[in-house]
Parts: structure tokens; sequence; C-alpha cells
């Protein structure tokens, strides 16, 4: 992920880089009223939560990724 101001008059800080991509189409797959999440974030987060697996997205320019939903604390 890069980040920046960009702008000559008017500033403005900005993200890029597949980091923000992926970011953005798991949103656009998401669930109302649940956090989807990657694998690599679950391992992270699996010592203190619950997770449950949603199964595969496929992600525009990734192919098809595992997104597990967060149901809470342990």
């Amino acid at each position: 992920m890069v980040a920046g101001v960009i702008g000559k008059q008017k500033f403005a800080y900005d993200l890029w880089g597949d980091t923000v991509n992926t970011a953005a189409r798991m949103e656009s797959h998401g669930i109302p009223g649940e956090i989807q999440v990657t694998p690599e974030t679950q391992a992270l987060l699996k010592p203190n939560y619950h997770l449950e697996e949603r199964g595969w997205i496929d992600i525009k320019g990734k192919g098809f990724i595992q997104v597990y939903l967060l149901k809470g604390k342990r």
C-alpha cells in the first residue's frame, strides 16, 4: 500500500495499492451487518474471536478468496 497527499490547489490524502483494491472488492461482496475477513486476518483473530467460514468469493483481479465472518469475542 502507498499513501500520500495529492493536489496542488486542494490537497487530499489518498491510499493506493493491492491491499486497498482487495478491501474494496471485499466490501462490495459483503453481507449487510457482517464483518468479513481474509484468511490472513482470520489467522490473527482466531485466538481471541469466533469466526465462521463464509466460503469463497471471486475477487476481480485476484481470483477466488476464502472469507470468514467475524462473529464476536471469545
